[in-house]
């Protein structure tokens, strides 16, 4: 199975109890969809799984697998604090449907290289051997995987498909590719370069809340032509750095909350929400880039169909 493209790492919409607006959740599933996305990151970090409860994580799998009915691929990350929840998450992952799992390194504690082999020994077989994604991202984890990782693990584990690479270290990206492994980059303005590198795509939180523009960018450079690429991926780091100029989950939902109209809620505490003036800068700052997008964004009306 062949997993490459775009692939936004999705949004949870959440109610004033965070728990999963299922429906909320779907309407942002379809409208990726539609947009072209060739795959999904489900209850990653910008999914808040550390914060979600296990049994509404079950739920937003679920979910994802069902609304995309095959028409874009699902890699579930099931990464937890303990083997046991993450393995509990991966057999759940694999009963629903989805077509890979992923999961970061064990996080706290300092696992050693073996503990990390066990670790998603123990999760792929709960899965019952599906592709499985290493999720690099050692500013959260204080693990860093190298490629010299990388080559352990997937010597130890043979139904590794890839990684999600969202480490410090881009140059890492081509030893990682060299050991003939599906490599995603986790940071959406670097998605051209990493394609020029032999990266898979794209697995990031912006390309939820605009994912024509990394279509694009894929379409063009797929299609060769790497002059309009460059400028759709110039388009795309504008759109992307508004996201991060606030906090990073917040602005997501509140800008798919207005294309879509719907409410998708705020990101659970500790992680911060936007204030009532902020969300109006947001706004402004996304509506100065229409110019971007073939059909102008009018995210006030919520009729933003593709």
């Amino acid at each position: 199975m062949e997993f490459e493209g775009v692939y936004p790492a999705i949004i949870t919409p959440l109610d004033e109890t965070n728990k999963l607006k299922e429906e909320e959740f779907r309407k942002v599933v379809e409208f990726n969809i539609q947009a072209g996305v060739h795959g999904f990151w489900v209850s990653g970090g910008t999914g808040e799984s550390v914060y979600v409860n296990p049994e509404d994580i079950k739920r937003v799998i679920k979910s994802a697998v069902n609304q995309s009915n095959d028409r874009a691929k699902i890699i579930a990350h099931v990464g937890s604090l303990t083997t046991k929840t993450s393995q509990d998450l991966a057999y759940s992952a694999a009963d629903s449907g989805a077509h890979a799992i992923c999961a970061v390194p064990p996080f706290f504690y300092g696992p050693s290289i073996n503990t990390i082999i066990n670790h998603y020994k123990a999760i792929s077989d709960a899965s019952g051997n599906l592709p499985f994604f290493v999720y690099n991202l050692p500013q959260s984890t204080g693990t860093e995987i190298t490629p010299e990782t990388m080559n352990m693990i997937s010597t130890e584990i043979p139904n590794v498909a890839g990684l999600k690479h969202s480490g410090p270290k881009f140059t890492d990206l081509r030893g990682f590719v060299k050991l003939g492994l599906s490599c995603f980059i986790g940071n959406a303005t670097l998605m051209l370069p990493a394609l020029t590198l032999g990266a898979s795509g794209c697995i990031d939180g912006p390309l939820n809340a605009a994912p024509e523009l990394w279509v694009e960018i894929w379409n063009l450079f797929k299609n060769k032509k790497l002059d309009q690429s460059i400028k759709a991926q110039e388009n795309a780091t504008q759109f992307s750095n508004i996201i991060r100029d606030f906090d990073m989950h917040a602005t997501i939902k509140e800008i798919i909350s207005y294309r879509l109209n719907i409410d998708c809620g705020s990101p659970i505490p500790p992680l911060p929400y936007l204030s009532k003036n902020e969300k109006t800068k947001v706004i402004t700052a996304i509506k100065n880039l229409n110019s971007l997008f073939n059909k102008p964004i009018d995210v006030t009306s919520g009729d933003n169909k593709f």
